[in-house]
């Protein structure tokens, strides 16, 4: 490959980094093409880049991003969100399905170095939609419960004339 096209690939990755609140590093060896095209579909269905490059050439990228990144070894795929957790969970469920694979090397998560424990945490946590439905249902059953009160209140005030 040319230096120039090297530098290219180099410059579209930082872009990408750029505005990302997650990158995790994977090892998809193991993983037919199918297998592959299919994670692929996932990720860019969820609005998630995932990325094969050359391990020199990535870290490269993730350092010019200012971000802090980590040695890498063997075929590294990278992903790149802005929903870190959405992202984890499609990694994690994938790899579920499909022997453990890929395999998270490592990553960063809101410019911190984490590794493979804690993308799986990440994937345990619930997505921004999931949280937001949840945090709605507590309000309507408190104030399901406030109007209960006030119903059983009105019908004893009514009840003791």
């Amino acid at each position: 490959m040319k230096r120039s096209d090297k530098e290219q690939l180099v410059a579209d990755l930082k872009a990408k980094l750029s505005g990302a609140e997650g990158v995790f590093y994977t090892d998809f060896t193991g993983l037919n093409v199918k297998r592959m095209t299919d994670l692929r579909r996932r990720f860019k269905k969820a609005g998630v880049e995932y990325v094969v490059i050359k391990n020199t050439l990535a870290l490269r990228a993730v350092n010019e991003a200012g971000l802090t990144g980590q040695k890498l070894r063997g075929p590294t795929g990278v992903v790149v969100t802005k929903d870190p957790i959405t992202a984890a969970k499609l990694l994690s469920d994938f790899a579920k399905e499909n022997d453990q694979k890929p395999t998270v090397k490592g990553g960063l998560y809101e410019g911190a170095v984490i590794d493979e424990a804690m993308v799986k945490k990440l994937a345990s946590l619930p997505t921004r939609d999931e949280a937001l439905s949840i945090l709605v249902g507590t309000f309507n059953s408190v104030l399901m419960m406030f109007a209960l009160a006030l119903e059983a209140k009105k019908t004893q005030l009514e009840g003791s004339n």
